[in-house]
């Protein structure tokens, strides 16, 4: 699973710990799910900055648009259609 599949599941299991039908404990289980997504997320995004070789930042074009669609934001020098 890759960092930004990480980030929405933790959004989708958190929403689904919210739901007004689920028991008080599926609620703490869900919730418990999304922070370990959550955490394994930032641990990717993190690791986005370590150098590769020595000569340059680790991600490509590809992953940044995965982060931004993840995210639901695009870059400053990107319009929207």
């Amino acid at each position: 699973m890759t960092g930004p599949e990480h980030y929405l599941e933790a959004e989708r299991r958190l929403l689904m710990g919210w739901e007004d039908d689920s028991s008080p404990e599926r609620s703490a289980y869900l919730v418990a799910e999304a922070q370990v997504h959550a955490t394994l997320a930032l641990a990717a995004a993190s690791a986005m900055h370590a150098t590769v070789d020595g000569t340059e930042l680790g991600p490509g074009e590809d992953e940044f648009q995965a982060w931004y669609d993840a995210a639901g934001v695009r870059p400053n020098n990107q319009k929207e259609n």
